[in-house]
């Protein structure tokens, strides 16, 4: 998971921070393929819940357009199955099945691009930052809706559930890998401008959760040196048969920001001073003389 073999970065180190928003993280896709095309550097990635796929995918080498038909073929079906539990409705183990089925690596340290992703500890409410281990688990695992799917127990005994609990926008978590310049994208920016209620329980569950997160996100967007907000709002969190559209819409986001982003990675150099201005910027010499007082 090595950032730059030994090399020299001579530029800031930049981070790319990806916010959960189920259905609507499709949108993140159409980002990152703007961010590709203008060759803006990703040298972190950090995701949480639906982010944390799309980060994993794109750490792990894989093209804009094999990120794209994942983004396409996945349903709810492939997420998630009904078990018998106490803790939850279903088990969303499918979630970690589809996604070691199409990662070409399985690890965090066979990465190409240092990633975090973000859990939270059901039992203290902290976030839990993982960067190293099975790569699967940890998207599962920040992908755990409370209260629908079952958390998911670590290897440390501590239950997880969705990451969007404590930190829906990775700010601090992409920071912390090292980066000098923190990216963001907020797939929630624009709340709920759909008309009418969800069309189901699991909708419900998820509208009500991300009215709370909109809150507990102004800290974590206060965090970013920029952010990129695809206005999705018209899309309710559960459409996860509208993958070309978000996309478009992440797509349509980035390139309204990207001359700012390219900004603020390498600055514009002030074009020389003149001869004149040079010389007006040197220090004059002190008046030494001494000056009789009025009388």
């Amino acid at each position: 998971m090595a950032l730059d073999n030994g090399k020299k970065i001579d530029r800031p180190r930049v981070g790319l921070a990806l916010s959960g928003g189920v259905a609507r993280g499709l949108a993140h896709i159409g980002v990152l393929r703007v961010l590709q095309e203008h060759n803006i550097p990703i040298d972190y990635i950090a995701g949480t819940s639906a982010g944390s796929l799309v980060a994993a995918a794109f750490a792990a080498g894989m093209t804009i357009d094999e990120i794209s038909e994942i983004g396409r073929i996945l349903r709810w079906r492939d997420v998630g199955r009904v078990t018998l539990s106490r803790l939850g409705v279903q088990s969303n183990a499918r979630l970690e099945e589809f996604v070691r089925a199409r990662l070409p690596v399985k690890r965090f340290k066979e990465l190409r691009i240092p990633l975090a992703i973000v859990a939270t500890d059901l039992k203290t409410g902290s976030a839990v930052i993982i960067s190293e281990g099975d790569v699967a688990f940890a998207i599962r695992a920040s992908c755990a809706l409370p209260g629908w799917y079952v958390p998911v127990t670590d290897e440390h005994g501590r239950q997880l559930v969705d990451g969007g609990l404590v930190a829906n926008i990775p700010t601090a978590a992409v920071r912390s890998l090292g980066a000098d310049i923190v990216i963001a994208v907020d797939v929630n920016s624009e709340g709920a401008k759909f008309i009418g209620p969800p069309h189901s329980v699991i909708g419900v569950l998820l509208q009500s959760i991300m009215v709370v997160q909109r809150t507990a996100s102004i800290h974590q967007l206060q965090d970013a040196d920029l952010v990129i907000r695809p206005r999705t709002g018209h899309i309710r969190w559960d459409e996860m048969g509208r993958a070309d559209e978000l996309i478009s819409l992440g797509d349509q986001a980035a390139r309204s920001t990207i001359e700012r982003i390219k900004h603020l990675i390498e600055p514009t150099q002030q074009p020389p001073l003149k001869w004149y201005q040079r010389l007006r910027q040197q220090p004059q010499p002190e008046d030494k003389r001494r000056v009789s007082p009025l009388k």
